[in-house]
């Protein structure tokens, strides 16, 4: 009989860990095919965990093989405030939706350090704002510094071209956005803004039109200097003030007031048709719940009109997302990189390998990629 060989580790990093990567104790029994008792007593000392099972760990918590060594755990800023108002779910977060964030907070100390190795600024170049603001007068403000005139929101092939305009141009002022994938019932979106540089990140399994109101919305908490993970969504009922204001300013960025008016009159007996909002929507970019969110704002639909649509409209778009994820269709490796980490960060890493300041290695561990996907990606990058 092979005896296993057990390690000794400080039970506290791997309590930290398990509780840091929102496992439960239940789960982690069931994974290491032993009872909650041995957890138990490996987060207490009185036992300590085989190779074997720390291997396994390691790929259930996402973390080296090597940090379960550590003498402590370490200190890590706290995770972003919760927008997200779901009931019985304050401050609890899925598997995917942590280690999201904490790629992301890797990838922001990561991202300030590139920049200070090539000398570049890392402080966003934008105004703080603040809730007594008029969310609708800063959304015209940023249109005009964005140079996106109506007519130029028009002529986009596509929501994805606006979406990556969008992104470029937010990525000029030192603010990173990645698109990482979480339940989209979890979050939709979140915003680092504590530290330099401030960091948005998209849910990826959104639709498109979706995550063009989730990125504008985060960028409305990096203006009010505000660290939160939220559920982004055109509604008619948002309790928070800071949500509030950051919807309205998503809104009107995508669709200001007087263009809506005007697209709304020249429409007035049909708005709520399927056939018009499907043309505005794919015209415009704007989702469909935007679109409705505004015309009742505008009193052009009335509060019941508003609900009898949603209800139409939002199950089939769910469905949707279901049928693309059961078809399991998969992304190019450098295709997905490029989505995911954006041309800003890309170029970082690229600028900082040219001057080897960093190694071949570190480079693709940055960019989560592998060797052979490497030059694809460099020469997809646009910056």
């Amino acid at each position: 009989m092979v005896k296993l060989i057990t390690v000794e580790i400080n039970p506290e990093v791997l309590k930290w860990f398990r509780e840091s990567s929102g496992w439960k104790i239940e789960e982690v029994s069931k994974k290491l095919d032993t009872n909650v008792e041995t957890i138990t007593d490996f987060e207490s000392g009185k036992k300590s965990p085989s190779l074997k099972q720390l291997k396994i760990l390691s790929v259930l918590f996402k973390r080296p093989l090597a940090s379960f060594f550590l003498s402590k755990p370490k200190e890590e800023k706290p995770l972003p405030k919760d927008y997200r108002f779901l009931p019985n779910k304050t401050g609890i977060f899925d598997k995917k939706t942590i280690l999201a964030i904490r790629r992301s907070r890797s990838l922001q100390n990561i991202g300030k350090e590139l920049s200070l190795n090539v000398r570049y600024e890392t402080k966003t170049k934008v105004e703080k704002v603040n809730l007594s603001q008029n969310p609708d007068l800063i959304a015209e403000k940023y249109r005009k510094l964005f140079n996106l005139e109506w007519e130029k929101q028009r002529k986009f092939r596509d929501a994805y071209k606006l979406f990556n305009y969008l992104r470029d141009i937010l990525e000029d002022t030192n603010v990173l956005v990645f698109q990482f994938s979480m339940p989209i019932e979890d979050a939709r979106g979140f915003a680092l803004a504590d530290e330099s540089p401030a960091i948005i990140v998209i849910n990826s399994k959104d639709s498109i039109e979706a995550r063009i109101f989730s990125l504008m919305h985060e960028f409305g908490h990096v203006l009010l200097g505000e660290t939160v993970i939220d559920i982004p969504e055109a509604s008619l009922t948002v309790r928070d003030n800071i949500e509030r204001w950051c919807n309205a300013f998503s809104s009107s960025f995508l669709l200001p007031t007087e263009k809506a008016k005007e697209l709304f009159e020249e429409r007035r007996a049909t708005l709520v048709d399927t056939e018009t909002l499907n043309t505005l929507s794919k015209r415009y970019k704007v989702s469909k719940a935007a679109l409705l969110v505004k015309m009742s704002n505008l009193n052009y639909i009335s509060r019941q009109e508003f609900e009898n649509v949603v209800k139409r409209y939002i199950p089939k778009e769910t469905k949707k997302k279901i049928e693309r994820e059961k078809k399991g269709i998969i992304v190019a490796s450098d295709k997905k990189c490029l989505s995911e980490m954006g041309n800003k960060f890309i170029s970082l890493v690229a600028n900082n390998f040219d001057k080897n300041l960093i190694t071949y290695t570190d480079a693709l561990s940055y960019l989560s990629i592998k060797s052979k996907n490497f030059e694809k990606v460099l020469a997809k990058a646009k910056k």
